[in-house]
């Protein structure tokens, strides 16, 4: 499974952006795929996650309310859709994926994309 994210860039507080994570290999069964972020100096820490069918989704107490993950099977994509987005959002974004829910939402998850940098300006 090789993931591509993507979507990151520089936004106004109270903005929104829309992360993608491009998936390809075999993701179409039993895999959960999951956001998580990391700002500078501070761990990494999980903030969604989506089953591949899109019947399960779990947030971060942070996320809830604001963010909403989907997949998209067509396109093998899984969307992260960040609104009222505030400076403390700030971090590299990375996505994971794994069959393992609990793996995926402790940051155990085998599989990651690399990073896309998300900067929210006050």
């Amino acid at each position: 499974v090789q993931l591509q994210a993507s979507g990151g860039g520089l936004v106004q507080a109270g903005g929104s952006l829309r992360l993608s994570c491009a998936a390809s290999g075999r993701t179409q069964t039993g895999y959960v795929v999951g956001w998580f972020r990391q700002a500078p100096g501070q761990e990494r820490e999980f903030v969604a996650a989506v089953s591949w069918s899109g019947a399960r989704t779990i947030y971060a107490d942070s996320a809830k309310g604001r963010f909403t993950i989907s997949v998209d099977n067509v396109k093998n994509t899984v969307t992260l859709q960040m609104m009222s987005l505030t400076p403390e959002d700030t971090a590299v974004y990375y996505c994971t994926a794994d069959t393992n829910t609990e793996w995926v939402t402790t940051g155990r998850g085998v599989y990651w994309g690399q990073g896309t940098q998300v900067t929210v300006s006050s």
